[in-house]
């Protein structure tokens, strides 16, 4: 059995397609053109603007001509993460996929379901000739992963719902009626180097076997973050005279990041004792990580001594400021119960030759906590003797209990299931915040199949909710109100 076997099929007929189209963040070039020419022979009006977005609109279902207007919303873009040793190329490769016991994974990738699955529905709908619903369109957004591209440069006018159902959710029966906002932030903290002193010998220290994960949902699991474990390995030996000659950490902001590995010189007299004494650390977190992380495992190489190494200053500031730093849970929310306020993923750390880069990105559901822990990595950045720019920075979405389109889907969810459907805020970012300022008379909703380890290989899709999710926005679809 293949997903194309799967109910409802023309969900995963769809998604199927999708995981041929590769669409890592910032190259949706492919599944953009994809989605033009399933319009054009769906025969639908679609349009892509200046931005990338695909606007698709379908005209009402006889009789449902005087619904308010609704827009279904995904994006279009995906998390590239494969596990470590597996050579796969997001901008080339298809997704290769398998059904596990009652979910669908990705074969050491990630699968694309976030928001691959968002995408899928919302072409099962606009393909149907059975589903009763008004006017509809869809708007698949570009780049959400790494910057919400799409959402910032989608223009005011262009959308002309009344509705927007995002579908973007990662829990099956919780509907989204509020999120957090975030700020991307980059430490640049320039070093020098110089001749590796003589007798020094040089080794590449390993983590990995992390979890690492989505770093809205997940960052509250208690999952190590390799680039500060690594760290914390080196600062334990710092003064043994060893030398920082490169380091790579994690590649996407929104993971939290799984492996890491720095190259360092050391006196060839002290390798055994700074072997031992990394093993000690490594058992310690090993201990501490206990059930959440299984599978860590550190590892020390021998490896050819580079000509040039980081100064010794240099190298304790670096390790300081990578010790210093927030990172985590900030701050829990008074207002609801369980939910992370504030969190900042020290996401990606690398060495290029002249300086050391940490990028983090930050998020909270408040924004005065959220530019106060932006400005404590611009003061570290600034005592580093570096710098820390800001960027990217998109409002939360504050909830609306009032809401008319609440109402509705909750009355909807309860019909269809007997049963009341959670209503939450959410510790991740979702477009509506962005959207919900360009058209503030527009009312939104977010909720989708189940979903976990979004942003990491573990990523799987538990395949009923999927049916649930699917049936739930087509009920919702039919029971819109008239305008």
């Amino acid at each position: 059995m293949t997903i194309k076997d799967l109910e409802p099929k023309a969900v995963w007929a769809n998604f199927h397609a999708l995981t041929q189209c590769p669409r890592p963040s910032k190259h949706e070039e492919i599944v953009r053109q994809f989605l033009v020419d399933w319009a054009k022979k769906k025969k639908l009006e679609c349009e892509v603007d200046k931005t990338g977005n695909v606007i698709i609109r379908k005209p009402a279902t006889k009789g449902m001509e005087n619904r308010k207007m609704v827009c279904m919303q995904a994006h279009m873009d995906m998390v590239p993460q494969a596990r470590a040793g597996v050579k796969h190329d997001f901008e080339k490769d298809p997704i290769k996929t398998k059904i596990v016991g009652d979910w669908v994974y990705a074969c050491d990738t990630t699968l694309g379901a976030d928001d691959g699955m968002g995408v899928a529905a919302a072409m099962a709908v606009l393909e149907s000739k059975t589903i009763k619903h008004g006017p509809l369109e869809a708007l698949f957004t570009t780049d959400e992963e790494t910057g919400m591209t799409g959402a910032f440069g989608l223009k005011k006018g262009v959308l002309k719902s009344d509705y927007l159902l995002n579908l973007d959710s990662e829990t099956e029966g919780e509907l989204y009626v509020g999120c957090a906002g975030g700020i991307d932030a980059t430490m640049n903290i320039p070093y020098q180097t110089e001749a590796a002193p003589k007798k020094y010998c040089a080794m590449k220290l390993t983590i990995g076997g992390l979890q690492g994960g989505h770093s809205g949902m997940e960052i509250n699991c208690g999952r190590g973050n390799a680039g500060k474990i690594i760290f914390r390995h080196l600062r334990w030996v710092a003064e043994c005279g060893i030398r920082l000659i490169s380091v790579n950490a994690g590649n996407m902001r929104n993971a939290i990041p799984r492996d890491a590995e720095i190259v360092f010189a050391m006196p060839k007299e002290h390798k055994q004792c700074i072997s031992d004494e990394l093993e000690k650390v490594a058992g310690w977190v090993k201990k501490e990580l206990g059930s959440v992380e299984p599978d860590f495992f550190m590892k020390l190489e021998d490896v050819r001594m580079s000509p040039k190494v980081i100064t010794d200053s240099d190298t304790q500031k670096i390790i300081n400021t990578v010790m210093i730093a927030p990172n985590g849970v900030i701050r829990m929310s008074k207002d609801m119960e369980g939910l992370v306020e504030t969190s900042l993923n020290l996401a990606i750390m690398k060495t290029d030759g002249k300086k050391f880069t940490i990028m983090a990105l930050l998020r909270s559901s408040v924004d005065s906590a959220k530019d106060a822990l932006a400005e404590r990595l611009v003061c570290l950045a600034e005592l580093a003797g570096g710098n820390c720019k800001l960027t990217g920075a998109y409002p939360g979405w504050k909830p609306n209990m009032q809401s008319g389109l609440l109402k509705m889907m909750k009355q909807t969810y309860k019909k269809l299931y007997k049963k009341e459907p959670a209503v939450v805020a959410i510790h991740a970012g979702l477009e509506c915040g962005l959207l919900g300022g360009k058209y503030p008379d527009m009312e939104m909703i977010s909720f989708g199949p189940t979903l976990q380890s979004p942003h990491s290989p573990d990523e799987r899709c538990n395949i009923a909710s999927v049916t649930k999710f699917y049936d739930y926005l087509v009920a919702a679809l039919e029971a819109v109100p008239i305008k």
